[in-house]
């Protein structure tokens, strides 16, 4: 059965590039050890002589949009210090793909049809396959209407009392995504550091997750372009993160530079590990991955 896995693996890897080289994309190789990280309060990065392991490559593969490199994507190893769970890795797979001249909805609709795609030329076995060909369609539900649905607060009282994220873990995300992928999207402002906002509503930021069974699988958003905006929110995430005795290192300015010279631009995380683990019906991400932490 490992084997069986692993080499479902390998063909959802392969088609996964094809996907993208067949819309233009170029793939990209960036660096893993970086001297400074995107200040997040909810990581503990890798240190690795005294500078630290990515935690995702967004830094640079936004400079490479900066530079003209209008539609990007790269396949890569990312750390994250004291995760371990049957979803959880500390070094895991990450698929990400950066556009200009395009928004968040854009990206959602071909995040759709890339795993579309998937199952159309991979013979899938678990029953993610087909939620994902759901004849009726994926579901777009707002954050707030999630919150009125499933939480038990509305979501700005959930953001005043300090536990939005605890009541979208616990009581929301295990009801998306059961019989057909749901994307949750318009994310409060205070929960997108790095995304643009919306311009009819400014407490909303254009930011979206993908969830299906019940898995969180990708994280999104129209990208903040403004770079002394971006500056005064890593000012404020990187005082948290000195609350929480977590160090990222000096504010990334090259990154800030470059990017005055994105306009537009839309960016996309997605968890391979989780992506194979769901496609294939495996019940636990140790049993899609070569090796896990405890048995090296």
């Amino acid at each position: 059965m490992a084997y069986s896995f692993l080499a479902l693996r390998a063909e959802i890897i392969q088609a996964v590039r094809s996907f993208f080289i067949g819309r233009g994309y170029l793939e990209v190789d960036t660096p893993l050890r970086l001297p400074s990280l995107i200040p997040e309060a909810n990581i503990e990065p890798v240190e690795a002589g005294g500078w630290f392991l990515q935690t995702s490559p967004e830094l640079c593969m936004k400079r490479l949009l900066a530079r003209g490199h209008e539609k990007v994507f790269q396949i890569c190893k990312c750390f994250r210090k004291h995760e371990r769970g049957t979803r959880h890795l500390s070094e895991f797979t990450m698929l990400e793909w950066y556009c200009t001249d395009i928004y968040y909805m854009d990206l959602m609709a071909e995040c759709e049809e890339m795993l579309r795609f998937l199952v159309a030329e991979v013979d899938l076995p678990g029953p993610a396959a087909g939620i994902i060909q759901a004849e009726s369609g994926w579901q777009y539900l707002s954050v707030s209407r999630a919150f009125e649905m499933y939480g038990q607060l509305p979501v700005q009282q959930a953001l005043r009392e300090n536990v939005f994220d605890d009541i979208l873990v616990r009581d929301i995300e295990p009801r998306l995504g059961l019989e057909r992928p749901v994307f949750l999207y318009d994310y409060p402002a205070e929960t997108a550091s790095l995304a643009c906002l919306k311009t009819d509503d400014t407490s909303l930021a254009e930011r979206f997750e993908l969830y299906i069974k019940g898995v969180e699988l990708a994280n999104g958003f129209t990208e903040l372009t403004d770079s002394e905006e971006q500056r005064f929110r890593f000012v404020k995430e990187r005082e948290l993160c000195r609350q929480s005795g977590r160090d990222f290192g000096p504010m990334p300015e090259k990154f800030l530079d470059d990017l005055e010279q994105i306009d537009k631009a839309a960016g996309i995380a997605l968890g391979i590990d989780r992506l194979v683990m769901l496609l294939c019906g495996a019940e636990r991400i140790d049993d899609v991955v070569p090796f896990t932490p405890e048995s090296l």
